[in-house]
């Protein structure tokens, strides 16, 4: 077969968790980890760098905006107490970088569509067309309280102004026609105002005027992440998403979430390839599978009990402590306005292994999702078959702990995954755009 009739195979998409550095709560405590790393910039910008040496998609910026709502004893132990915002670290990051995309989180429920368009806009230019917006809306109780609130904004609420934030951002983003700006010294004409569209939004929960202030981005639209995995948010992600963000447990649940997310997509007009479907997958190298198992025991095994029934306590959106630590799980736990998805994954996994309480606690005190343990072969043969199964479209990594972690993916993992052809060796274009294969959006105001 001659190379203009070969058909390419399917690659990974690999973008990296970063907020905080890793999500399992003992890593900052792990041996030879750095314990500061979540908050420390040189720590940081080594980070980066050498996932953009090993050619990862991007560089994932989660956010929260508000400490986690937990007993003293269990907040002192945790490394999520503090870390950068996460405009002011990528705009930092974008200049010591080259190729790797920059995504950060923003809320819909706490913020206003114009700073968001800003934000966003900004980075992209800074950037040179790396930027993602990971669209999320809030699912932590406590934001609230940040904000002038007493109450969390209710669950149906937040996925409407969502939707609505999306088309004003996007709108937004579109305000200058790509050639508006002519810059022509001679006649004394800065820009065309032919090529300036006035947004003048009016709808149910927002109201704006515009035009952005900021030239169109690099991107058109920098790319668009989603990381809802209830209904409304899989139908938010697919009207609108470019990335999703997920966790599904295994396999099965994640072919399931694949073909419905894609399928909707379809439904609405859109073409299933410029959604990539990325779900997080904690990543422990070893030179053995036992080799690799001891290393994540090692690493539970510094998860402090308080800090456990804390993290247990979030993801039911009630108060765990009150209920026998040595007993199941009640069958009665209420329903709360926090995620709903977190709640149902808890009861869902206590029910299949038959955790008691505590058991279940000092799993998602560390990392109770999807994980890959094992050599860099066995992990390089789970991801293949992800890929080939439609599983996935390739995995937001959530490394074990730093520097270490990230060492054995890059040097390792990612070296394996070249090998069989499953992963890129050199980036193709500069855009995030271009490395997650996306087309570049028409402006919806100009031709």
């Amino acid at each position: 077969m001659s190379d203009s009739k070969r058909v390419k195979r399917p690659q990974l998409h690999l973008t990296a968790f970063m907020r905080p550095v890793s999500l399992h709560t003992g890593a900052w405590r792990y041996p030879g980890a750095y314990p500061d790393a979540n908050f420390n910039f040189n720590h940081i910008k080594s980070f980066i760098q050498k996932l953009e040496a090993a050619k990862f998609d991007a560089f994932f910026m989660a956010d929260h905006l508000a400490v986690l709502n937990m007993p003293v004893e269990a907040l002192k132990r945790s490394h999520t107490v503090t870390s950068f915002e996460p405009f002011t670290l990528l705009s930092a990051l974008s200049v010591v970088t080259e190729k790797i995309g920059l995504a950060a989180t923003a809320s819909t429920t706490y913020d206003e569509p114009y700073h968001i368009a800003r934000r966003f806009a900004s980075l992209d230019h800074l950037s040179n067309g790396r930027a993602a917006w990971n669209i999320v809306t809030t699912g932590n109780p406590e934001s609230a309280k940040n904000f002038g609130l007493e109450d969390h904004v209710e669950h149906s609420s937040r996925y409407k102004r969502a939707r609505e934030f999306y088309d004003v951002v996007t709108g937004l983003w579109d305000s200058f026609a790509d050639d508006a700006f002519i810059w022509d010294q001679e006649s004394g004409v800065y820009f065309d105002p032919e090529k300036m569209h006035v947004l003048n939004h009016k709808g149910d929960d927002l109201k704006v005027k515009g035009p952005l202030n900021i030239a169109r981005p690099v991107q058109g639209w920098p790319v668009i992440v989603q990381a809802g995995q209830s209904d409304p948010g899989r139908q938010l992600a697919a009207e609108t998403a470019e990335a999703v963000f997920c966790s599904p447990r295994d396999l099965e649940a994640a072919k399931a979430l694949y073909a419905d997310i894609k399928g909707r997509a379809i439904a609405v007009g859109r073409d299933p390839n410029h959604l990539k479907i990325l779900p997080a997958a904690f990543i422990v190298v070893g030179d053995s599978f036992e080799d690799a198992q001891a290393k994540r025991l090692k690493l539970d095994s510094l998860v402090h009990y308080d800090s456990a029934i804390a993290s247990l306590s979030i993801a039911l959106g009630t108060d765990a402590s009150k209920y026998d630590p040595d007993g199941p799980l009640p069958t009665d736990i209420p329903e709360t306005n926090a995620s709903k998805t977190s709640q149902a994954s808890v009861i869902r996994l206590a029910a299949k292994e038959k955790l008691t309480v505590r058991q279940l606690a000092q799993r998602l005190g560390g990392y109770s999702g999807l994980a890959f343990v094992g050599t860099p072969e066995s992990i390089a043969d789970e991801m293949g078959t992800w890929l080939a199964e439609e599983g996935a479209d390739g995995f937001t990594i959530a490394l074990p702990f730093l520097p270490q972690g990230l060492d054995d993916v890059a040097d390792r993992l990612v070296p394996e995954l070249q090998r069989r052809g499953l992963f890129r060796k050199e980036y193709e274009g500069t855009t995030l755009r271009e490395h997650l294969g996306l087309p570049r959006p028409k402006n919806r105001f100009f031709e």
